[in-house]
């Protein structure tokens, strides 16, 4: 029993050591570039993985992104510079927040197209249920609905003799 137990201890080990170490972490001397770095690799998205940062992914495209991002700060790029290099090489999707620009503007005015649509579409629905609910029926129509009535009061007394 003691012998499994140390078995699972050291496969529970490699496993850790394992999963920790797939990530390389750049380090930096300055904690200002640090800091960037950090912010950078979250808000970039990696181009294989699906809605996983390059800071957070374990994927080989990721480990290329970070240490792009980690030779760009070192050699004094700015933060928007960075970026805009990633988006040259990957496209926009690298982005969690896309820019607004010809290529973007329905995926940020969609949202707000389709709310005041669905609001257009329920205001005439309701209006035009108020209009038939409250529409008076002509001459012709009110003697057919009496004359109903009456056969259908006919036929229920004549079922309860």
């Amino acid at each position: 029993m003691a012998v499994i137990r140390w078995l699972l201890l050291v496969c529970l080990l490699v496993a850790s050591s394992a999963a920790s170490a797939a990530i390389e972490i750049q380090h930096f001397d300055d904690p200002a570039l640090d800091g960037r770095y950090r912010a950078l690799t979250e808000r970039l998205r990696c181009p294989k993985c699906q809605n996983e940062s390059i800071g957070a992914s374990n994927s080989p495209i990721s480990a290329d992104m970070r240490a792009r991002v980690a030779e760009r700060l070192r050699a004094g790029d700015s933060d928007a510079e960075i970026e805009q290099a990633m988006i040259s090489r990957f496209g926009d999707y690298v982005l969690y927040d896309p820019r607004l620009d010809a290529r973007t503007w329905l995926l940020w005015g969609l949202p707000f197209a389709l709310v005041v649509v669905g609001g257009g579409v329920i205001a005439a629905f309701v209006i035009r249920r108020r209009r038939l609910r409250h529409a008076d029926l002509d001459a012709e129509e009110r003697r057919r609905l009496q004359a109903l009535m009456a056969r259908h009061t006919d036929d229920a007394a004549k079922e309860t003799s």
